[in-house]
């Protein structure tokens, strides 16, 4: 009796060396497109994404070259508003789009094909339109897989985008505050010469505790949701890197230069700040001098500082006798957070910082807001 071979169609079929590359190309192109959502929206700490990063950075090319025809800095402000919104829509179309992409290689690799039912099988699931799925269990499974992803990809969208607005209004609260004591832009010399003549340099000490707490609160929200960085203030004069920049500076001028009771607390507001400027400009891997000295350049020169110091004296505020020993103790603070600082307002587009402005004192100031000179050169 001759024994009758075997169908080849009894056999199951061999995987092919192609599909499993395609399969675990797939697999990687989902995990590492759920892993860059966890890292950027749910792990509470900075992670510094690259698929983040690379999406924010294409977009801020983009508006980099639209805005550079852009003649005036209000204008120029206007169209950079839209930075981080447009960035932070970006990045979840990218996350979908590698999810999709890989579910479509996925499928290639269990067998459906052409090609082109591939991709709707792997888009009907990700957005949940029921259309077409595979028609075997496991493919119907792994369409599950995939809605299940799109859908939380999504929701952590929706969900964080109120915490995101949160951090923002807080951020803005003190920002707000600080043009009522020291104008807009910011102005240490304004700040301190209207705190003088309102009899209220002793309110200095709440002030450097408020401004320590906002410092330790932009640190976390900034570093953990890196796009509230590029989320500008509603009116183009103000920008919380000024604000920083400012509060910092007037720390420094009053414990350098201002005849008053030595206040501890500025000492740690001034950390804080410099702490929070150091690690924020760390999380978008911009270049700083970590341990500058006391002959590291800064910004303010000899010659703005003693500026300053005139102004100040004009309007009564108590100096110290020594401007030499006054301008060494400034420069010692302010060189800790300069770079850190100057990073940061390339990095947003800041407006013109105080120093770089017209000096004045409280009482020569407009309540109402002056257009301040356009800067000579791009931030």
């Amino acid at each position: 009796m001759v024994a009758i071979p075997p169908c080849m169609d009894d056999y199951p079929p061999r995987v092919q060396p192609s599909d499993l590359i395609l399969l675990l190309a797939g697999i990687f192109l989902v995990l590492r497109a759920s892993l860059s959502a966890i890292r950027t929206f749910v792990l509470p700490r900075a992670a510094n994404d690259l698929i983040a990063r690379i999406v924010f950075r294409s977009v801020r090319r983009v508006f980099d070259l639209a805005a550079s025809p852009i003649g005036t800095f209000k204008r120029r402000d206007s169209f950079m508003a839209y930075f981080g919104p447009i960035g932070l829509v970006a990045l979840p179309l990218v996350w979908i789009t590698m999810v999709g992409a890989g579910y479509t290689l996925i499928f290639w690799a269990m067998g459906v094909r052409p090609l082109g039912q591939a991709i709707i099988d792997s888009g009907a699931s990700l957005l949940t339109l029921g259309f077409a799925h595979p028609g075997t269990l496991a493919g119907d499974v792994i369409a599950f897989s995939e809605a299940v992803i799109g859908l939380g990809m999504v929701a952590l969208l929706i969900a964080y985008l109120p915490t995101i607005y949160a951090a923002f209004s807080r951020r803005e609260l003190l920002v707000r505050l600080l043009e009522t004591r020291a104008e807009s832009p910011p102005s240490p010399v304004v700040l301190v010469t209207r705190l003088h003549r309102l009899d209220g340099l002793d309110q200095l000490h709440g002030l450097w505790d408020r401004w320590e707490q906002w410092f330790a609160e932009l640190e976390e929200t900034h570093t953990s949701l890196t796009v509230l960085v590029h989320f500008r203030s509603q009116r183009p004069e103000l920008s919380w890197v000024n604000a920083a920049g400012a509060v910092l500076d007037a720390a420094a001028l009053v414990r350098s230069s201002v005849s008053i009771p030595i206040d501890a607390q500025a000492d740690l507001m001034i950390r804080a700040g410099c702490i929070a400027l150091r690690r924020i400009t760390g999380a978008f891997h911009l270049p700083f001098d970590p341990s500058p000295t006391s002959d590291s350049p800064t910004r303010i020169d000899r010659a703005t500082f003693d500026a300053a110091l005139d102004v100040l004296a004009a309007s009564g505020v108590p100096l110290t006798a020594d401007r030499e020993t006054a301008w060494r103790d400034f420069h010692g603070w302010r060189v800790n957070y300069d770079e850190a600082l100057e990073r940061l307002e390339r990095l947003t587009v800041a407006p013109p910082a105080w120093w770089i402005l017209p000096m004045r004192p409280a009482r020569a100031t407009n309540e109402s807001f002056e257009p301040a000179p356009e800067p000579t050169g791009r931030p």
